[in-house]
């Protein structure tokens, strides 16, 4: 048995036979695999779920005025109320359960729960839309941290240009929190428990609501991926791109070649090769963009005019020069260089 167990099992020897496993039940401890129902359990001793929640709040409450006797539980309650002190008042779940698991290796967030729930020292956030699970010290605390991640995010959001261009996330974070005279690390903790902050699979920080911090669809995952690979890519390497970030959900090549064909953001500059329009890649035919060259920077011998043109768009050489021969749209000057015809 492990010692975990061995603790809490003699933590739980001051109650009788049925409120011992009534708890147990309940906590998923012992012989019991998952947590149990008061439906599961009234079954079992043939009463009402309202009576089996009635022996488990007596059996709480005899824990609680047991616990401060009981060294091991004791120190355990004092080390978490510690460490929710020292980390701002709260601490994401998993973020908790490693700290502890540091001096007691075979912790289970079941053990913790029980300790909690008798203890009451600290409390437990469920997970909803706005938060991961998290415990936290008290109600001022909770107030705080909200308070802070909506102040975060209404300062993050007119700088959305600025930190995703520079990745300066951490800078502005910094600055954010350097103002409001708060610890660094309870300035972290705190943004933990946000789900409206994210990491994208390169590592970026920002608001979930931005798509190139959480793509939600495959063309914002396309936008993401030619906006940090910055060069031109085939559609094919571009799905397998998305597929090795996104491991949750395959990007079908064919559905990456529809949505880079809808997006006036994708250029195709080459035989299924797209470009991002942010770089500077702008369509068109061979023909288009030579006459858009011209147009932008006057006459131009025929060598000049193909390394212009490659450096937005794969198109061969000789392409290029048999769209110069074309006397309805170019001419060739005295001085050799061509020139828009008018």
């Amino acid at each position: 048995m492990a010692l975990i167990d061995k603790t809490f099992n003699s933590f739980l020897d001051h109650l009788d036979d049925r409120q011992r496993d009534v708890v147990a039940g309940r906590f998923g401890l012992n012989a019991y695999e998952e947590p149990q129902t008061l439906a599961a359990l009234g079954k079992k001793y043939g009463i009402t779920r309202e009576r089996v929640r009635q022996i488990q709040a007596g059996a709480l409450q005899v824990l609680k005025e047991k616990l401060v006797s009981h060294p091991g539980i004791a120190e355990f309650a004092e080390r978490s109320k510690k460490y929710l002190k020292n980390s701002g008042g709260l601490s994401k779940k998993e973020d908790f359960l490693k700290h502890h698991r540091s001096f007691v290796e075979d912790l289970s967030e079941r053990h913790i729960d029980l300790l909690r729930e008798a203890s009451s020292v600290f409390f437990a956030y469920p997970e909803d839309r706005e938060f991961w699970s998290f415990y936290y010290l008290d109600k001022k605390n909770l107030e705080e941290a909200k308070k802070f991640i909506d102040e975060l995010l209404d300062f993050l959001r007119p700088k959305k240009n600025e930190i995703l261009s520079s990745s300066s996330y951490r800078e502005q974070f910094n600055s954010f929190v350097k103002k409001r005279r708060l610890s660094p690390a309870h300035a972290e903790n705190y943004s933990n428990i946000s789900k409206k902050l994210h990491i994208n699979s390169y590592g970026d920080t920002g608001l979930a609501e931005w798509p190139e911090i959480k793509p939600m669809t495959v063309r914002d995952y396309i936008y993401l991926v030619l906006k940090k690979e910055k060069k031109p890519l085939h559609f094919v390497a571009i799905a397998n791109l998305i597929n090795e970030k996104n491991r949750n959900k395959k990007a079908l090549k064919a559905t990456v070649h529809n949505e880079l064909i809808k997006d006036p953001r994708f250029v195709l500059v080459g035989r299924g090769i797209y470009g991002l329009s942010d770089y500077g890649y702008k369509p068109g035919t061979a023909r288009e963009v030579v006459k858009r060259i011209l147009n932008e920077t006057g006459p131009m011998r025929a060598k000049e005019i193909i390394t212009a043109v490659q450096k937005e768009r794969f198109f061969k050489p000789n392409t290029v020069l048999v769209n110069l021969q074309n006397k309805h749209y170019f001419s060739r000057r005295p001085d050799g260089t061509y020139q828009v015809k008018k």
